[in-house]
């Protein structure tokens, strides 16, 4: 391999080369400087990086204890560090971390001595906040309980009380009836307090006046019974062995007339229990005031044959019971066409087909 220029040096027992005299003082300072550039384009330099540790933390840095004496100086010996043996220590060295080392026993015993006093705190805060609301839920009900004990109480001790006492007897619905007499029969209740006047005690009272067919009560705070009643409606007067009797649709009697009433007609069907009765009762009910103020008399020998008989002289065939009130209205309109002075009989027994003659 050739050696550049200016590498070759002296040699131990070689003798360095011969540097010819030069002749030009220019070509000697140019073939220096050409040695120079050689010279410096060849050479490499190198240094070293500086690797910079990082700082240890504060918490795994553990100095190693001083060793004095003989043993210091052995102990640095060991660790191949004269120096380190002659001083005791090496500043900075690193001997353990925080969490390889062993905790202290008695600090493990203070922090977990802590934790047991705080827990038993907070249990007792627990405690203490789950009794109290236990507590105001208790007295919450109880005050609820003893509220409605206490309104009850009362209204229970106002009801029976003489305040409620039966003082007046109003009645509504009384035509036939006199009032008075409806008020007299409550005479044994005056001054019973009105939640002790039972269902029977009334029914008692109204049971002696036949002409309720139904009946209907009230309370009206402190002391006022009101009376509803509904009077049985007439529907003719029956010829019987004891006279003339008004009577309802269920045969019972309302009055007992000398003469048959003008507004009242007579029914002749074998009695108030037989079959034809209820059928022409049914009727007679079922008719408009304007035409059942024209009839005279109503028969029935059967329930499915019934007639009526006019004040004008006319008769009615009406049939059954069924359709009644078609046919009340089905015969209103042919006597407004034809009035009962001017035809012999009208048939409604077929409502849709009227026939009239």
């Amino acid at each position: 391999m050739k050696r550049p220029q200016g590498f070759d040096g002296p040699r131990p027992g070689r003798p360095g080369p011969v540097v010819p005299e030069s002749r030009d003082p220019r070509a000697d300072a140019a073939a220096d400087a050409g040695d120079a550039v050689t010279t410096v384009q060849d050479r490499v330099t190198t240094e070293p990086i500086a690797i910079v540790a990082a700082p240890e933390p504060e918490t795994a840095r553990v100095q190693a204890p001083t060793i004095a004496g003989p043993d210091r100086e052995r102990a640095g010996r060991e660790r191949g560090d004269p120096a380190a043996g002659a001083a005791g220590t090496r500043p900075g060295s690193v001997v353990g971390s925080a969490a390889g080392s062993d905790p202290d026993p008695k600090a493990a015993r203070r922090a977990h001595a802590k934790a047991m006093r705080d827990r038993r705190r907070y249990e007792r805060e627990e405690v203490r906040r789950f009794t109290a609301r236990s507590r105001h839920r208790r007295f919450a009900w109880l005050v609820g309980a003893g509220t409605v004990v206490v309104v009850s109480g009362g209204l229970v001790g106002a009801a029976y009380s003489p305040l409620m006492a039966l003082r007046e007897v109003r009645v509504e619905g009384a035509q036939r009836i006199p009032v008075g007499e409806l008020q007299a029969a409550f005479a044994e209740d005056y001054g019973t307090p009105l939640p002790l006047i039972t269902s029977a005690d009334v029914r008692s009272a109204l049971g002696e006046f036949p002409l309720i067919e139904t009946y209907s009560t009230e309370t009206v705070p402190p002391g006022t019974l009101v009376v509803r009643v509904v009077e049985r409606t007439p529907v003719g007067v029956v010829d019987t062995p004891r006279g003339l009797e008004l009577v309802d649709a269920a045969g019972v009697v309302i009055d007992r007339p000398e003469e048959r009433p003008a507004d009242q007609p007579l029914i002749d069907a074998g009695g108030v229990a037989s079959k034809g009765f209820r059928a022409a009762a049914a009727v007679v009910r079922s008719l408009p005031p304007e035409v059942r103020g024209q009839v005279v008399r109503a028969t029935a020998e059967t329930v499915d044959d019934v007639r009526l008989e006019l004040a004008g002289g006319a008769s009615v065939l009406w049939g059954s019971s069924e359709d009644s009130s078609t046919k009340a209205t089905v015969l209103a309109r042919m006597m407004a066409s034809a009035p009962p002075d001017t035809v012999s009989h009208y048939d409604v027994s077929a409502p849709m087909n009227p026939v009239t003659g």
